[in-house]
């Protein structure tokens, strides 16, 4: 598996507006193989700024690396200059690849 996410530093203020940018956009990830789920995590309310993360599960890295290149990507991305007045400087882009995954009723 292979984790990606993107962090945001939200503006003070504007938390309710980024949670319905993300709560109400057409993700279009229903669509694309490899996808396995999706959670926006809300985060720590520091000074001048709320954490807030962006967190996909894929099957692979390759499967992540298709979506990047996908016309469903573009399609959910359109838009997401519009929002820029939301948060305090660009996403921090972090990937990881699952080394460990322990479930309920693991031994």
């Amino acid at each position: 598996m292979y984790i990606a996410m993107n962090r945001f530093r939200v503006a003070k203020g504007s938390e309710s507006a980024f949670e319905q940018v993300w709560l109400t956009r057409d993700t279009h990830l229903d669509k694309v193989p490899g996808f396995v789920e999706f959670h926006l995590l809300k985060g720590p309310e520091l000074e001048d700024h709320t954490l807030y993360a962006s967190h996909t599960v894929w099957a692979n890295y390759a499967a992540f690396e298709a979506w990047t290149k996908s016309e469903a990507f573009r399609a959910a991305h359109h838009k997401a200059g519009d929002n820029k007045p939301l948060y305090l400087g660009h996403p921090q882009f972090e990937g990881f690849e699952v080394m460990q995954t322990v479930g309920r009723g693991a031994k």
